[in-house]
């Protein structure tokens, strides 16, 4: 499956200083093409060479250069990583062909430290390779968000349905205010007319009415005041009724926190300071490992001949120049350059496979510890978020405290005002009274008719009424057009909840997908090139996908695990699963890159990067390799695989070769 987009059938790489490589420069054309040569040719760094110009890291700096570079042009476009020697470090620069090459790293690039073939090969968490290119944090954190918009958002649209409910019995209980005002204002009128002409009566008989109409006044004065007190203590005591409840909640809240795990928090970060250090001293250990087998390579390849000439010089005050020719022919022994003595090439070779594997070990052990840390980073998080939501709540409790103190004292007031305003009323009532009778005991004529004080006092009441219903007919009217303005966001809050929904549908079956897109394309591939390969006692190799609970920090998780399953046979024809361990080098190997080519399906990193590299394929022999590398063809534009001589024989003589580096 090679990339969709269109990419040019032709390519050149130069290189200089890469690895054990002084100056180089390739081309190749689409396909297949094969690095053909023994050991410490550099084949091998001609593939870093690859890797870094398509945007590895793994490149590293000849030992005896300060800088160096790798060119790949692809048709027009040219890309170019540079390495440059500052200090005890390599500084990488250029413009490279990919700005994030971790696709690639993980499955394109197969070479025989690629985290996909190791993790088979070591026993590691398949699934986590997986997945490693996805953020999973960063998608629950979208997950939560969106939940959260989400929720609100249904909250708000079932509190405008239930509004929606309320319209029709709202607009009738304006109607009903509106009918009350009317009539109360008819009242009034009468009322009101019936004072006027109380009044000229009163004046017909009695010239002076001033003390009575100054009592009557000061009591519609003092009336008034009390209604407003009267409002005043409803809405003190609504606010106070609310306070009271949240204040509940509140504590509720509170009640439910976990406790004060501070201490908790230090142990935390004294652990992730000793893992962190731990972690560095191991990548100390790592990079001085990964010096000496780069160095004790690139002697092996011939990288610094001053040395090489000066072991030679030394052997020749003693010996004839045979040695001197063995040595610079590189054959099967060579002058050690530590130690001065004649020793077989494949020890050395054996010492810097057993110090590459001790660098594999202190890897694993630096995952673990990466691993330990995230976990305890978490827990710190959640402690931290705790924490913050703890301070919130107690301090809105404080806040409450603080309201529900002043409104109670507020209430306390008013209520005292109400007493005082009560009480004045009922005395300018009872003086109002008494002036009322003195002036009706002095007129000529008596009737059973209503006093002026009454109809002064029914007016009085009628205002206070039309004041609550006028009050009341502007908050209705206020709240029928609030629910009216509201109802007309229902449908874009339908909308994007039904986004929303899509999107969280994505996201949570985002993980899944890949998981089990991966399992197929593994399980699928697997079968296929196990038949093409012919192991003859391996029925199947398959992965399952199985669940488990996982702790993270204080939470428990449901989580996927990848199960690998080796299925074998008997000659008696019984089947049994067998294990990782059990399987030889050939088919452990096979099986590793089996899974990355699963990765690199599921990923579609074909889309990314137009190259595939194989190399460490020492372990199959040479039909079978020649099998795999037409299974591989298909499905990149470019597959670039290093072999030995004899394997490189059965390859298709169709498909390109380099054998000078």
């Amino acid at each position: 499956m090679a990339t969709q987009q269109p990419v040019a059938r032709e390519v050149q790489l130069r290189a200089e200083n890469i690895g054990g490589i002084d100056e180089t420069t390739v081309e190749l054309e689409s396909g297949v093409t094969v690095l053909a040569g023994r050991n410490a040719t550099n084949r091998t760094s001609l593939l870093q060479a690859f890797m870094a110009a398509l945007g590895g890291e793994s490149a590293s700096l000849k030992a005896d250069a300060q800088e160096g570079y790798a060119e790949l042009a692809i048709g027009e476009d040219t890309y170019r990583r540079t390495l440059q020697r500052s200090g005890g470090t390599v500084i990488m620069g250029g413009e490279p062909y990919l700005d994030d090459p971790e696709l690639a790293d993980l499955f394109a690039f197969l070479l025989e430290s690629n985290p996909a073939r190791r993790a088979v090969t070591t026993g590691d968490d398949l699934r986590e390779i997986i997945l490693r290119p996805v953020d999973t944090d960063e998608i629950e954190s979208e997950i939560t968000q969106l939940t959260a918009e989400k929720e609100q958002i249904s909250d708000e649209l079932d509190r405008l349905e239930s509004l929606k409910n309320e319209l029709p019995s709202l607009e009738s209980h304006r109607s009903d205010i509106e009918s009350q005002i009317e009539e109360k204002q008819d009242e009034l009128e009468t009322v009101k007319a019936a004072i006027e002409d109380a009044e000229a009566d009163a004046e017909t008989r009695h010239d002076d009415q001033d003390e009575l109409e100054e009592k009557l006044t000061e009591l519609r004065e003092r009336r008034s005041s009390l209604e407003d007190v009267r409002f005043d203590l409803d809405t003190e005591r609504e606010s106070l009724a609310a306070l009271r409840e949240e204040r509940e909640d509140l504590q509720e809240e509170a009640d439910d926190l976990p406790a004060d795990d501070s201490l908790n928090r230090d142990d935390i970060d004294a652990e992730i300071d000793r893992l962190q250090r731990r972690s560095q001293s191991i990548d100390g250990v790592v990079s001085q490992l990964q010096s000496i087998v780069q160095f004790n390579e690139e002697m092996l390849e011939g990288s610094h001949p001053e040395i090489r000439e000066l072991l030679a010089e030394g052997e020749s005050s003693s010996s004839d120049g045979t040695v001197t020719d063995r040595l610079l022919e590189e054959e099967e022994t060579v002058r050690c350059w530590t130690c001065g003595s004649e020793v077989q090439r494949t020890e050395i070779e054996g010492t810097i496979e057993r110090l590459r594997s001790l660098q594999e070990t202190k890897l694993s052990e630096r995952d673990d510890l990466e691993e330990q840390i995230k976990s305890l980073r978490t827990e710190r998080r959640e402690i931290d978020q705790t924490r913050k939501r703890r301070e919130r709540v107690e301090a809105r409790l404080t806040d409450v405290d603080n309201e529900i103190e002043r409104r109670e004292s507020r209430l306390e007031e008013l209520t005292e005002r109400q007493e005082e305003l009560e009480g004045e009323i009922e005395e300018l009532e009872a003086e109002a009274a008494e002036l009322e009778t003195e002036a009706d005991d002095e007129g000529d004529d008596e009737d059973d008719e209503e006093g002026l004080l009454d109809l002064n006092r029914r007016a009085n009441e009628l205002e206070f009424s039309l004041g609550r219903l006028e009050r009341d007919l502007e908050t209705t009217t206020e709240e029928i057009d609030e629910i009216e303005s509201a109802l007309g966001e229902q449908e874009r809050l339908t909308n994007r909840r039904e986004e929303i929904r899509e999107e969280l549908e994505e996201l949570r079956t985002r993980i899944d997908r890949i998981e089990r897109q991966a399992v197929e394309s593994f399980n699928e591939h697997m079968d296929a090139v196990l038949e093409v390969l012919e192991y003859e006692n391996i029925d199947r190799i398959w992965i399952e996908r199985i669940g488990e609970t996982v702790r993270e920090g204080r939470r428990k998780v449901e989580q996927t695990k990848f199960d690998l399953h080796i299925v074998r046979s008997t000659d008696d024809g019984r089947t049994y699963e067998d294990t990782i361990d059990h399987l030889s080098e050939s088919e452990r190997e096979v099986t590793g890159l089996i899974f990355a080519l699963a990765g690199y399906l599921v990923h579609e990193v074909y889309e990314v990067v137009p190259f595939m590299l194989l190399d460490s394929l020492e372990a199959l022999d040479s039909n079978r390799i020649a099998d795999l590398v037409e299974y591989f063809e298909e499905y990149t534009d470019f597959l670039v695989v290093a072999l030995l001589p004899e394997d490189a024989e059965a390859i298709d003589d169709s498909h390109e070769r380099i054998s000078e580096i």
